[in-house]
């Protein structure tokens, strides 16, 4: 239930998806289609492609693939329907909905985020000039925040009152709750949930408010950080503060730095890398990494890595064969904060991104360095250590350059680390295997899907389903042939099948039609004389009744390879084919 579908194919109808792409890649026009570097994966020559006749788009490179309101989804990190709101006010459409709950949800979501819009700026003035805040701007202007960035990222004041701002905004119960900014007290009046607290607003990456980190002061009760609590707007797991400013630099550098604080976020900022991230009072997830996915292909750690562990050196083994993405650590001094090095030498917060270390080198690293290498046990202690390290990481290439490194600082054979390192891989969990790539056939079969796709008028009625031997392209065709419109023959098809749909739509073709049709009809000409001929002779009963079948058969191909005849035999054959068909069904 959502967007009425009618409305959905108005939209997709109405927009431009050419000048849409345009406006996050640079396209270039290539015959009928354009083409581009793909938003999705970093490369260097051009493997987008669009064709904006259908409004569709296939990358050749990472197999990204979909039409303008998946790719609005994407590049926008949106939902299914505010992709297509998006797109709707764009187009000036007024979309209705299926379900009238669904657009009440809709309609309540907005409200929710209206509220938090409200209590965003509330908490904001409030800071800028209220003189209950003046301890808070003090405080601001001691760890080197300016205005100009108290006011980017809408630091707010929420007052040390227990119902200051619910008076101020005067929101319904359900409403305070259902945003995470208050709750009930048990006389069932209104009470704020931050109070004394200098206040962070948390945005989604489209830049809607959706949720609050509030620090309190120093000297102030309560722990240093309160967050909101997960509510209809805002899911932590989801949710990656200052995502909604850096993701334009992050983009463009192909780089995202990921802290822990929203502090540490500010200091990136501030000394110059404005492509920095931070986790909501959460560890990083799988939902965090599919998100930056699609924004960046290198994530740099800006905290203690090896704090995370063992336990955690998997997930990034994982993730970054999942997602194609590198996971780098910045080598910050011990126990440094973001912020202060940002404040004191911004030139080394930097050095330490652009120096940035693979995560198992930079595990690798932290073992070497806190052992003794100047006596055998020593190195010995730590070789047996970093080669447990070295283990855990799934590619062998990778772990046998790594067992390199540590055999020039351990003076240990690299075969002996060998021998060790393939005895934990045998008792380590297997290495996770890559997706097999999709594999592409060309061929008589695929020239016609191409013109099905691009020019149906040629190929309409000639074209049946016993011309096709392979599974997935039969499957393409049947969706084509029981479909109006190529979009609504991709959505009805299986996954593969939508996907080659969906690489061919982007895919030119220069074939005749009549070539094509012949071709096909030859070889399914060719496949049943051999069945039939084969029948005749395994059963003397059936031989007067199939050789006629053998003769015509014979004399249509030969028809069929005369210039004169060709059009005529094929269709003529095809008719013949389809019919045989029906009778074996």
């Amino acid at each position: 239930m959502g967007i009425v579908a009618e409305d959905v194919a108005r939209v997709r109808a109405a927009t431009d998806f050419v000048q849409v792409a345009s406006e996050h890649i640079a396209l270039r026009r290539v015959g009928r289609r354009y083409v581009g570097l793909c938003p999705f994966h970093a490369e260097k020559s051009p493997s987008f492609s669009v064709n904006g006749e259908e409004g569709l788009y296939y990358c050749f490179g990472c197999q990204a693939k979909g039409d303008v309101i998946t790719f609005v989804r994407e590049v926008e990190h949106l939902d299914f329907a505010e992709a297509v709101e998006r797109l709707a006010a764009r187009a000036n459409i007024q979309l209705r909905y299926d379900d009238a709950a669904e657009g009440k949800d809709r309609q309540r979501r907005s409200r929710l985020i209206e509220a938090m819009e409200r209590a965003v700026e509330w908490y904001h003035e409030r800071l800028l000039s209220s003189p209950d805040a003046a301890a808070a701007r003090g405080y601001l202007r001691s760890r080197g925040y300016s205005g100009e960035t108290v006011r980017a990222f809408r630091i707010g004041w929420a007052p040390d009152e227990w119902h200051a701002l619910c008076s101020a905004l005067k929101l319904p119960d359900d409403v305070l709750v259902d945003t995470g900014l208050g709750f009930l007290n048990r006389y069932d009046r209104q009470t704020d949930a931050f109070r004394g607290r200098i206040m962070f607003p948390i945005f989604d990456a489209s830049g809607k408010p959706v949720a609050f980190g509030g620090r309190i002061l120093p000297g102030g009760d309560g722990p240093k950080y309160k967050n909101s609590p997960e509510t209809p707007l805002y899911s932590k797991s989801r949710t990656l503060y200052a995502l909604n400013w850096a993701k334009t630099d992050v983009v463009e550098a192909g780089e995202v730095v990921v802290c822990e604080g929203y502090t540490d976020v500010i200091g990136f900022f501030t000394a110059g890398l404005p492509r920095a991230v931070a986790t909501c009072g959460t560890a990083l997830a799988d939902e965090h990494f599919r998100m930056l996915k699609n924004f960046a292909r290198r994530v740099v750690l800006a905290y203690d890595a090896d704090a995370a562990g063992q336990a955690a050196a998997e997930r990034f083994y994982e993730w970054e064969q999942r997602y194609e993405v590198d996971i780098a650590v910045a080598d910050l001094p011990a126990g440094a904060d973001p912020g202060d090095v940002a404040r004191e030498d911004p030139a080394a917060l930097k050095a330490a991104v652009e120096n940035a270390r693979p995560f198992l080198s930079f595990r690798l690293e932290r073992v070497l360095a806190s052992a003794d290498l100047r006596t055998v046990e020593g190195r010995a202690r730590a070789a047996q250590a970093a080669v447990g390290v070295i283990g855990e990481h799934p590619n062998r290439l990778v772990r046998d350059q790594y067992v390199m490194q540590v055999a020039d600082r351990t003076r240990i054979e690299p075969e002996r680390l060998r021998e060790m390192a393939r005895g934990d891989r045998q008792a380590a969990r297997p290495a996770l295997n890559a997706e097999p790539r999709e594999t592409w056939r060309d061929g008589p079969e695929i020239e016609a899907l191409r013109l099905a796709i691009h020019h149906p008028e040629t190929v309409v009625g000639r074209l049946e389903e016993v011309l096709f031997l392979d599974e997935l392209h039969v499957a393409a065709y049947r969706a084509l042939a029981a479909s109006t419109t190529l979009h609504e023959a991709i959505e009805r098809t299986d996954p593969a099948a939508a996907t080659l749909l969906q690489r061919l739509s982007v895919e030119e073709t220069e074939a005749e039609a009549d070539d094509v049709v012949a071709l096909l009809a030859d070889r399914a000409g060719q496949r049943v004389l051999a069945e039939v001929d084969s029948a005749s002779r395994a059963d003397e009963s059936r031989f007067a009744e199939l050789v006629p079948v053998v003769s015509w058969l014979k004399l249509t191909l030969e028809q069929l390879r005369d210039p004169a005849s060709r059009v005529e035999a094929s269709d003529r054959l095809v008719a013949w084919l389809v019919e045989r068909s029906k009778g074996q069904a």
